[in-house]
């Protein structure tokens, strides 16, 4: 005998997934993509080799989103074992300044270390020398309704 679905049965949980590999961090990039954040929303912890984010992002991944207004969630994107932080075209700590982030990417330098690289529009990036690629996202509120009541658009 088979069962009906049940409404807990549908239930989305936040995210937390990590990233050890490129292709993994794929994954992270897509679901973070066109997140924004607050310039002040970033932190270097360079003892603890630690670089954070606490990034506003796009629910792509949200099964309901023909049923109502695209949402938005907070999340920390964390990157591990971080050596040198390098950035171009961002201003820090601005609470005014509101980033976007396009893409993140990851070059092998010397297995397994590497450069991490966060686009942001506007032409601004950040660029993390690390060991090794230890990466999470974790969303840490509920989600929300996105201010606008759009998704965000590509013009490819």
């Amino acid at each position: 005998m088979t069962e009906d679905a049940r409404f807990e049965d549908g239930r989305e949980a936040p995210l937390n997934i990590g990233a050890l590999d490129a292709d993994d961090l794929r994954v992270i990039a897509s679901l973070t993509q066109d997140a924004v954040f607050p310039a002040s929303e970033m932190r270097w912890d360079r003892k603890g080799a630690r670089f954070a984010l606490l990034l506003n992002r796009v629910r792509w991944e949200d099964a309901g989103k023909e049923r109502h207004a695209p949402e938005r969630v907070q999340s920390l994107l964390v990157f591990d074992t971080v050596q040198q932080v390098a950035s171009q075209g961002v201003t820090k700590g601005d609470a005014d300044t509101i980033l976007s982030l396009l893409s993140i990417g990851f070059d092998e330098t010397d297995a397994p270390s590497g450069q991490v690289t966060l686009t942001l529009a506007g032409d601004g990036a950040i660029r993390l020398s690390v060991e090794a690629l230890e990466v999470t996202l974790r969303d840490v509120t509920r989600p929300y309704a996105a201010p606008s009541g759009k998704l965000p658009r590509h013009d490819d």
